[in-house]
């Protein structure tokens, strides 16, 4: 029988990882780290239920950590197969993996200078060349391309729109006709830059995402709620800092403030890229053009920068990101990470938040724990850097700028099957996300589940 091992992504959000088991053949799909909560965290230190050398070989939706930033670890542990994936999330992978072990390695060396450690000495979880070395193992092939990945699988890939690079990932399993299913995660419809999700017919199991399963978007409009945002705090003479993650919704932020500027919406301001990654993934979605959208494709087409206003600057090192502080207002600042849990966010938030003119815009999703959600749960104080810092600065969120389908879009896209599968598997969501989701696929007639973390599901024929 072809069973899935619910690894990750199993009564959480994070963490993707899922082993698909068919014919004594082993297919990982997807190998991210968990985020959040520190007993979430602390299973980025389990070893996987099966050794990484018995592993045939990994598939990634996308480049997102939280999807792929355990695969350095993994190839540590004895992994040496392929891994398949998109060429976008290859070259967002490139940027990301080494960053994640450099963060890694620079915890484990504050941790021994400090000395706050329980191990003596404490180690990263995984090495910048362990990164290295899995970015090493990489085959990329393109959307609705087929390809035999192991003897009887074959894994095409579909527009999952999410950011540049996902993919829906459908596996059959020849031998006995099965068509598995992973939608990673899902984009929005009529979202800028990338193209809509692509439909998918038939399955016979599907795992769906269930991130915004209890929630629906509110802002039709989310770019009239930025404009109207940004105008305030210009009003002010205000800074609006917003915490966006380095990919995809610094991108997307980019995409809609030239036009707000182009159209006389906004007036012309600093705004302020302050994250090395973004700066280094912004040229990789310009690059790729293979997956721009039809407005996107035709202001490159006229010569224009369809990622950046007139007056933005690309921040790279660290004393450009200090002299930022210097910086009065009115202006703009985006820089990671989305939830304010690490990098250079922190260092805005710590000298912006305590000023009444400041404006801090939220603009994607606040997992439980994080501090931008404890700041929009109305913590009135938070310790950043060691230090309580007061929120005195106005707090706003956009929830219209995610980067994934709420439950609307989630259903739309499952319009797209001709026939229900024989069985739905919800990953990917809070407790009370799944359980919502599940009630809402049940009342179509589908027959819907929820995994426990580490349970082993038999695959419906």
């Amino acid at each position: 029988m072809a069973s899935i091992q619910f690894l990750g992504a199993a009564g959480t959000v994070t963490g993707s990882k899922f082993l698909l088991e068919h014919q004594g053949k082993r297919v990982l799909v997807d190998c991210g780290l968990f985020q959040g909560r520190k007993e979430l965290r602390q299973r980025n230190w389990h070893s996987l239920p099966v050794p990484a050398r018995s592993l045939d070989a990994i598939v990634l939706t996308h480049a997102h950590i939280d999807h792929t930033g355990g695969l350095p670890r993994v190839v540590r542990d004895g992994f040496h197969g392929p891994v398949y994936c998109t060429s976008g999330t290859r070259d967002l992978s490139a940027l990301l993996l080494p960053d994640s072990a450099h963060l890694q390695e620079e915890e484990a060396r504050y941790a021994n200078k400090e000395g706050y450690s329980k191990h003596h000495p404490a180690l990263p979880l995984y090495s910048v060349e362990d990164a290295q070395r899995a970015l090493k193992l990489f085959e990329t092939f393109g959307y609705e391309r087929t390809r035999e990945i192991l003897p009887g699988i074959t894994l095409t890939f579909y527009r999952a729109g999410h950011i540049l690079g996902s993919a829906v990932c459908v596996f059959h399993l020849e031998s006995t006709n099965q068509r598995v299913v992973f939608s990673g995660d899902l984009g929005r419809y009529h979202a800028p830059i990338l193209r809509d999700p692509q439909t998918v017919r038939s399955a016979t199991t599907l795992l769906v995402e269930s991130t915004y399963g209890d929630r629906e978007h509110a802002e039709t409009r989310p770019v009239d709620a930025l404009c109207e945002a940004v105008n305030r705090a210009v009003e002010r003479k205000g800074m609006v800092v917003i915490p966006a993650f380095s990919i995809g919704r610094t991108q997307e932020l980019l995409y809609h403030l030239g036009n707000l500027e182009r159209a006389r919406r906004i007036p012309e301001l600093d705004v302020f890229v302050d994250s090395p990654m973004a700066c280094d993934a912004t040229p990789i979605y310009l690059a790729h053009a293979e997956e721009h959208d039809l407005d996107m494709s035709a202001i490159v087409e006229r010569g224009g920068s369809p990622l950046a206003t007139k007056r933005t600057r690309f921040i790279t090192s660290p004393k450009e990101s200090q002299r930022i502080n210097q910086f009065e207002g009115p202006g703009i600042i985006i820089s990671a990470s989305g939830m304010a849990t690490g990098g250079r966010i922190l260092h805005h938030l710590k000298h912006r938040l305590p000023d009444s003119r400041n404006t801090v815009l939220f603009v994607g999703y606040q997992s439980e724990g994080s501090r931008g959600r404890r700041m929009l749960d109305g913590e009135k104080e938070i310790k950043i850097h060691g230090q309580m810092v007061r929120v005195e600065a106005e707090l706003r969120t956009v929830s219209g700028f995610s980067a994934h389908a709420d439950w609307t879009e989630m259903l739309r896209w499952m319009d797209g099957f001709e026939a229900p599968p024989r069985q739905t598997l919800l990953v990917h969501g809070e407790p009370s996300a799944l359980q919502a989701l599940k009630g809402r696929v049940e009342a179509r007639g589908w027959p819907a589940y929820i995994p426990g973390y580490m349970e082993k599901v038999e695959l419906a024929k």
